[in-house]
């Protein structure tokens, strides 16, 4: 299955879901720090419900530790700055799907580093900042589950 990166996330329930994503799916979720909150945060643990046991969770120090973990993925960086979709990609095991921080997104020298395979975004209204970051894994989370056949999904 894919990877999630959650570049220094900041709010502990979008973590628990996205633990909770992880755990239904199979994706992989590595959180690079720093983190915006304690593991031990109540939301964190309540947005996860009692599935943090089922998730793969790693966590890395840096962006450059995280990208170790997968040195032959390729990396997809979503932003809302770029014209290339999500459902454009053909995913493969192993991708590694980026995304930043709440508030901001991701940084720039981020998006730039030499491993990002390409920038993607997902199609909002126009004037609207962004989706919540639990939301917007759990669509390209899916759309690259879907294309991989739903590989381990029960019946």
């Amino acid at each position: 299955m894919v990877h999630v990166f959650l570049h220094e996330p900041a709010i502990a329930g979008n973590t628990g879901n996205a633990i909770r994503l992880s755990a239904v799916t199979g994706a992989r979720l590595h959180l690079i720090e720093p983190l915006g909150f304690d593991l031990e945060d109540a939301k964190l643990r309540r947005a996860g419900l009692d599935y943090h046991d089922l998730a793969a969770v790693s966590i890395h120090a840096d962006l450059e530790q995280a990208l170790a973990a997968v040195p032959g993925s390729r990396v997809f960086a979503f932003t809302a700055r770029t014209e290339v979709t999500f459902d454009a990609v053909e995913y493969e095991r192993d991708d590694v799907l980026l995304f930043g921080t709440e508030p901001t997104g991701l940084p720039e020298e981020v998006m730039a580093h030499p491993r990002v395979t390409s920038r993607v975004r997902i199609p909002m209204l126009p004037a609207r900042r962004s989706l919540n970051l639990a939301n917007a894994a759990s669509i390209a989370v899916y759309e690259a589950w879907r294309q991989l056949g739903y590989d381990g999904a029960g019946a």
